[in-house]
């Protein structure tokens, strides 16, 4: 309780730069947690959700760095901050921006706010989503041995994990128990493995802790992901999204620019039933599909190296054709690929396995999906 009582303190005396009130006269916070993460090196953790309407990306990146050098001289240097913001809500109560008139007009509770277009990150030529319907069918795994793929195409990629209920990237990437630091000029420095630029949720929370966020709190933590994070040049940012149909990719949609969309499956009724409702949410969030892929599509026998369809045989492919989308392919299931997850091992990064039935099916969906991309490029340029 202490820790939270100097951080409201100090909320008392931080000036909000749009309206020279105090955050806390101005009620520009939204919600303290104070945590200590329960894996080594158990940091001190402080999520701080504020307000951002009326500050222009000068005037937040300024009360951002006050907040952090202020709390960061008041309470332990060791203690990690995160910060996340909504926006569109009404302006914080009595606290009138720097030089605005309210003598001649009333302000209508009825107009709608103005809503920014999406944005696009300068250094990132293609985002693109990887989604499934439904948990279980190998999307995180997909998506990190995709960016592995099209490294080795020649392609800078990188991964943003936004599965906030399930982070599973740093287990994937055998960086667990690593913590992200910021460099000079306060953006967030991504974490290296196996080749791969990545951030994630997983770094912040415990294993352990259930995440219960509302929505606009949830585009808050991905806008600053995306454009607090120093991810350099890149040609791909994939980013790993929550499974199912939930807040998540409507946020996205309305933050960035995405240039794509990949829907994994699994063969079984069960699992296309759910992604053909991925697939239609994103045709309404105006997030094109690139295609389907074909996760578990058979499994090879470790000891025989035959190939047995335990699920059935074709049912991505033929849920592709009937919604129109493009089947990019179907990736076998084998030993070695499950135990590399769980060594934190990517199977894409072990060129032991080169030319196997895995390996080349990851190898041909990166290059259909780059060809896909550059040609939906081509075409929007003429």
């Amino acid at each position: 309780m202490e820790k939270l009582e100097k951080i409201q303190a100090a909320f008392k005396e931080i000036i909000d730069p749009s309206t020279d009130h105090s955050l806390a006269e101005g009620q520009r916070i939204i919600n303290i947690e104070v945590k200590r993460s329960d894996t080594p090196p158990h940091q001190e953790q402080i999520f701080i959700h504020y307000q951002r309407d009326g500050l222009d990306i000068g005037m937040k990146r300024e009360l951002e760095g006050i907040i952090v050098e202020r709390l960061g001289r008041d309470l332990d240097p060791d203690t990690f901050f995160l910060l996340s913001h909504s926006e569109h809500q009404q302006p914080p109560a009595g606290t009138p921006s720097k030089g605005e008139d309210h003598s001649d007009h009333q302000h209508d509770d009825h107009q709608a706010p103005e809503m920014n277009a999406p944005a696009r990150v300068d250094s990132i030529k293609r985002i693109i989503v990887i989604a499934s319907g439904k948990g279980g069918v190998g999307k995180s795994s997909f998506a990190v041995n995709l960016a592995i793929s099209l490294n080795q195409l020649g392609k800078k990629s990188a991964l943003l994990d936004a599965d906030i209920y399930g982070p599973s990237l740093p287990m994937l990437l055998g960086k667990r128990d690593v913590k992200p630091i910021a460099n000079k000029d306060g953006k967030v420095i991504p974490i290296l493995s196996h080749g791969i630029k990545f951030i994630s949720f997983g770094h912040f929370v415990g294993e352990d802790e259930p995440v219960i966020w509302r929505g606009p709190m949830l585009g808050g933590v991905l806008k600053q992901f995306l454009f607090d994070v120093d991810w350099g040049e890149l040609d791909y940012l994939l980013i790993d999204m929550p499974p199912g149909t939930g807040d998540m990719p409507l946020s996205l949609s309305q933050i960035v620019e995405v240039d794509g969309s990949i829907i994994i499956s699994t063969p079984q009724d069960v699992a296309l039933l759910d992604s053909r409702k991925g697939l239609n949410m994103f045709s309404q969030v105006n997030i094109p599909v690139l295609g389907m892929v074909e996760n578990m599509s058979s499994f090879i026998c470790d000891g025989c190296d035959k190939e047995h369809m335990l699920f059935g045989s074709g049912g991505v492919q033929k849920a592709a054709t009937d919604l129109s989308a493009k089947y990019l392919g179907g990736i076998p299931f084998e030993k070695e690929l499950g135990l590399s997850s769980d060594r934190g091992e990517p199977y894409m990064s072990n060129p032991a396995y080169s030319e196997r039935p895995v390996w080349n099916a990851y190898k041909n969906i990166a290059r259909e999906i780059d060809q896909l991309v550059e040609v939906g490029a081509a075409a929007s340029h003429n």
